[in-house]
């Protein structure tokens, strides 16, 4: 991986951690903090935990669903190819966990890398359009302010963007193909063209699920119930805080906020963005205390729990880290 090229994204997503991290820890009493830490009742984060594995799953069986046109693979043989790609997204520069499970997939499976990105990508627009929609519908209830608003504004259409960009490119697949093949013949070494046309292809493949509206719609619809189990996480971890008293549409406007922030660039794990929830909780009249120890605890639980059963299966899989370590050069050669 050629870190000098990258070293401004680097730079960004620094930035980017850091304002946001002061901003949502700037008022914050520390003592208080650790007060409610210490008075939490930590039991509820065992549904929590158990609860968002099972969302996970839900993710590995609509993975499979965008790859059933390359190739059947089920959602158990996908789930830890997915905790996996989370692990790398957890401790990885740069998002490298999506290129990560690509690999992975690749390795056991055969399947092309560039139709397992474009998959990977699909996933992220469909969540962001349904986290776009919790925060719709949070706002109904609640107010963002002005600052919190113009980011999720930003990010939301970010995320619409690119999605009716997809849209476009896979109903019109046969554009798409010239469209690639003359930037490979008039742009690529002859020796790099076989391969690009490759993943040129898997590319195309991965669209195949946006080229008709019923699968659209089945999209849609795992991914709603997705984030609804998710968001009954994020919900049962607020239990352990009894000052907290969240609502349910509380937590789906500041998880749908929260989730929209990480896609801008930060440092791995998304640090800084998703730590924006203490402001927003605070927003709508929770504890300072108690919203700053319950995001605090929210954020380990969604990294801890992953990232070592990620290491797991990583081992179980037999990738070794001198592989991951050309993760980046694979990124390269599926764009």
């Amino acid at each position: 991986m050629n870190v000098r090229r990258r070293w401004p994204i680097l730079v960004v997503g620094f930035l980017v951690s850091t304002v946001l991290l002061w901003y949502a820890l700037r008022d914050l009493h520390l003592g208080e903090v650790w007060a409610s830490l210490r008075n939490a009742r930590y039991i509820w984060l065992v549904p929590g935990v158990a609860v968002y594995f099972i969302s996970v799953w839900f993710r590995a069986w609509r993975w499979g669903f965008l790859l059933r046109s390359l190739k059947h693979v089920p959602a158990h043989r996908l789930f830890p190819v997915v905790v996996i790609g989370y692990m790398g997204n957890d401790i990885l520069p740069f998002r490298l966990g999506e290129v990560l499970r690509a690999y992975v997939l690749w390795r056991r499976d055969g399947i092309n890398v560039g139709a397992t990105l474009t998959t990977a990508v699909l996933e992220r627009l469909f969540d962001g359009l349904t986290m776009l929609l919790f925060v719709l519908f949070g706002l109904l209830f609640v107010p963002l302010s002005a600052f919190l608003s113009q980011l999720v504004t930003f990010a939301s259409v970010t995320f619409l963007s690119a999605l009716v960009v997809f849209l476009f490119l896979a109903a019109r697949p046969e554009l798409l193909r010239r469209i690639a093949q003359t930037v490979i013949e008039k742009a690529v070494p002859a020796r790099l063209r076989s391969p690009l046309s490759g993943i040129s292809e898997g590319v195309i493949a991965g669209l195949a699920s946006l080229r008709r509206g019923r699968d659209v719609i089945v999209l849609f619809g795992v991914t709603l119930v997705v984030w609804l189990i998710e968001t009954a996480k994020y919900w049962l971890v607020s239990l352990a805080f009894p000052d907290l008293r969240l609502s349910y549409v509380g937590i789906m406007l500041m998880g749908g906020a929260v989730n929209l922030l990480t896609a801008l660039p930060s440092l791995p794990g998304y640090i800084g963005t998703f730590e924006t929830g203490i402001t927003i909780l605070r927003g709508i009249g929770a504890p300072p205390a108690s919203a700053g120890s319950y995001i605090l605890v929210l954020h380990a639980i969604l990294l801890v729990p992953v990232t070592l059963l990620g290491l797991i299966f990583m081992a179980i899989e037999g990738v070794r880290w001198s592989e991951v370590g050309r993760l980046g050069e694979l990124e390269q050669r599926s764009k």
